[in-house]
């Protein structure tokens, strides 16, 4: 089976400016996360919000459309039993059960492209409501 065009698996491309920004978040702390979407005018994968040092996880979570799909990167602050400071980013293929279907195939056959453009992503979460992303979710998994 061939397919015209691009490889149908490989999806969107990856925008510099998300692979530029995602790294201030990595290296230089200046975000707590970022939102990505898919712009399908340009055929790949852009910032759409960055969170300030200072946001939580509710105001995260709270970013994300409720019947819509998204990337997302969380910077996740915890401190260890040994009372250690750490930190460890997340990956989020936000995907709730209500979004479009061609949203959902979209953004699943995107995602291991982008992904792979982001290095040093500690964990992956794929999520259909909040409660699978819940920040007890992150706890555990840091962890």
């Amino acid at each position: 089976m061939s397919f015209r065009g691009t490889n149908a698996s490989s999806g969107m491309g990856v925008a510099e400016h998300s692979k530029i920004t995602y790294m201030e978040l990595q290296r230089k702390k200046v975000y707590r996360y970022l939102i990505f979407k898919i712009d399908e005018k340009k055929n790949e994968v852009v910032v759409e919000k960055t969170g300030g040092p200072a946001e939580g996880y509710e105001d995260f979570t709270a970013s994300l459309p409720e019947n819509d799909c998204r990337y997302a990167v969380y910077d996740f602050d915890f401190v260890t039993s040994e009372n250690c400071q750490k930190s460890k980013i997340f990956f989020i293929a936000w995907s709730p059960s209500v979004s479009r279907i061609r949203s959902k195939m979209l953004y699943a056959t995107s995602k291991d492209r982008f992904r792979r453009a982001l290095e040093g992503i500690h964990y992956e979460i794929q999520a259909t409501d909040p409660t699978e992303m819940d920040l007890e979710v992150l706890r555990e998994r840091a962890h």
